[in-house]
């Protein structure tokens, strides 16, 4: 491997659309239908080069150019610390200096890879996802039956593209409608969903902070018959209240699991994932972080919750996350939120029967189309170069 000084470094924004404009959720209006995907591309001395999200300004970007690859490693080969602007980069790299795979670099347990994430008949790592598609887009609609619907034709594109997991967005009564009505219309919404995408979907839904602990009963009471796989996020998070939850969903007799985690979630939520009143959590893939997360999923294994990183705005997203699945066991879920970036080339992924096939390409197995990317660089981004190498 290398150790070559850091010699240039790009960084650029692309711009990617969804294929439909997406709406609110309980709390944020509209999303919209474009996604903004800064990147930063480092490349050695010697020429090897790396690429990933990320945001950086031109003076931290400088303080990196000129140091040895094997300097922003840790000695069990993980990026460090003081790296993390540029983690993803640097991951790529790493994999593309080893000639292999991010997901085989962070693998814990060869067995398990065989066992459980290959495709037997190819080396490609086959993660589970869900459509993350399913927001509220319906408030233009008189009738619950009328969203119903519309939100049930969502869910058969999303079948259409190969998914076979759905998160639907709840909270209408939180902010959009009266609290009664919104919540009649998020029920509505999910048994639609559920009839259309089919008895062996996995279903989940996730309120965003808009329900209340009685609320949540109420919904998940009224819908026992979706079997949802998981309630995220619904209601500030609240140790008492998840223990009340996770009490009244025993004694009902419910399967579904309590999620936590995307946002600002409170320091205290590993501890409450421990003592089991959380089943599943979903630190952001970026703002917590590839390495933090080796880490954390390892924790979470010991103690049996459930891992699946949330990462939804940033289409990179849709494919780094599942490099995780072969560190953490506990990895449920990739997050993948469908959009097409012009000048980001991942033609090696693909959603197969609700599974992320992986490519066992270096690295995350991503690919810049140069033109684009460098347009981007010079219309907005910066390019520095190490003039002591030079």
């Amino acid at each position: 491997m290398t150790n070559a000084g850091i010699d240039r470094i790009e960084y650029g924004t692309l711009v990617g659309k969804r294929p439909r404009l997406a709406g609110n959720n309980s709390r944020i209006p509209v999303h919209g239908l474009e996604v903004e995907l800064p990147l930063i591309r480092l490349t050695t001395a010697d020429g090897a080069s790396g690429f990933g999200t990320g945001r950086a300004d031109a003076e931290t970007a400088q303080a990196l150019l000129g140091r040895r690859f094997s300097d922003l490693l840790s000695p069990e080969g993980r990026v460090k610390e003081d790296s993390g602007a540029f983690e993803f980069p640097l991951w790529d790299l790493l994999g593309n200096l080893k000639g292999k795979p991010v997901y085989e670099l962070v693998a814990r347990d060869e067995t398990r890879i065989g066992e459980r994430l290959r495709v037997p008949t190819a080396q490609c790592l086959r993660v589970p996802c869900y459509d993350t598609t399913l927001l509220i887009d319906d408030l233009h609609l008189a009738s619950n039956e009328a969203a119903a619907a519309l939100i049930a034709e969502e869910a058969r594109y999303g079948y259409e593209n190969n998914h076979r997991n759905f998160k639907i967005k709840v909270g209408r009564g939180a902010r959009w409608m009266p609290l009664e009505k919104g919540t009649q219309r998020d029920i509505a919404v999910v048994k639609a969903v559920r009839e259309a995408a089919g008895s062996e979907a996995k279903i989940m839904i996730d309120a965003n902070n808009g329900y209340n602990l009685n609320i949540a009963k109420r919904v998940l009471a009224d819908t026992a018959d979706c079997d949802f796989f998981w309630l995220e996020e619904a209601f500030q998070e609240d140790p008492a209240l998840y223990e009340d939850l996770q009490g009244w969903i025993e004694r009902e007799g419910l399967s579904v699991l309590i999620a936590d985690g995307e946002g600002g979630a409170p320091p205290e939520l590993m501890d409450w994932a421990r003592a089991g009143l959380v089943d599943v959590i979903q630190y952001d893939i970026f703002s917590h972080g590839f390495s933090n997360w080796l880490e954390t999923g390892a924790q979470l294994d010991d103690w049996g919750v459930r891992a699946a990183p949330h990462h939804y705005g940033r289409h990179l997203g849709n494919y780094v996350s599942g490099h995780l699945a072969t560190a953490v066991k506990g990895f449920t879920f990739v997050e993948w939120d469908e959009a097409a970036t012009p000048g980001l080339d991942a033609s090696g992924y693909r959603v197969e029967a609700g599974q992320v096939v992986i490519p066992d390409a270096p690295g995350f197995g991503l690919a810049l189309k140069e033109e684009v990317f460098r347009a981007a660089v010079k219309e907005g981004g910066f390019e520095l170069r190490d003039r002591a190498a030079h």
